[in-house]
């Protein structure tokens, strides 16, 4: 099973676009999938969703791109993860278990309870966290490293 890295693509993304150097301009997917190195059609897909939920607008046509919708210190980390991971982050069974079970009929009860609980703090996490705070971590990532 692999972890899912659509947050830290789309959270990738929106940081290089919040650059300085980019946040006037639109920027290309081409150019972000540089930084990323990821293919551009699956930027476009995840820059999509992050335009229908008003994080990103685009231009197309000739100097096409994406630019944010937002100031960077508006937009959480919660607001990237609601527009690229839809629904929960754990699912139940697929099939109901064996209610005759004495794991089987309640394990799914005691489990909605733990996941809402792992799920709620996960979201009071990322809602602390702006692409603002991204950016400047990663230039300050940067500088120590030269």
């Amino acid at each position: 099973m692999s972890a899912n890295s659509r947050l830290t693509l789309a959270t990738h993304a929106l940081t290089l676009i919040a650059a300085p150097k980019y946040r006037d301009n639109f920027t290309t997917s081409e150019r972000i999938a540089a930084s990323v190195k990821a293919n551009p059609v699956i930027l476009r897909g995840l820059l999509s969703m992050l335009e229908k939920h008003h994080l990103v607008n685009v231009q197309r046509g000739s100097n096409a791109g994406w630019k944010l919708a937002r100031q960077p210190e508006e937009i959480t980390l919660l607001d990237v993860y609601r527009a690229v991971e839809p629904g929960s982050l754990f699912a139940m069974h697929h099939t109901p278990p064996n209610p005759r079970c004495d794991i089987g009929c309640s394990i799914g009860s005691v489990l909605e309870d733990v996941y809402a609980n792992i799920q709620n703090t996960l979201e009071l996490e990322l809602a602390r966290v702006t692409i603002a705070d991204v950016l400047r971590d990663t230039y300050a990532a940067t500088a120590a490293l030269q």
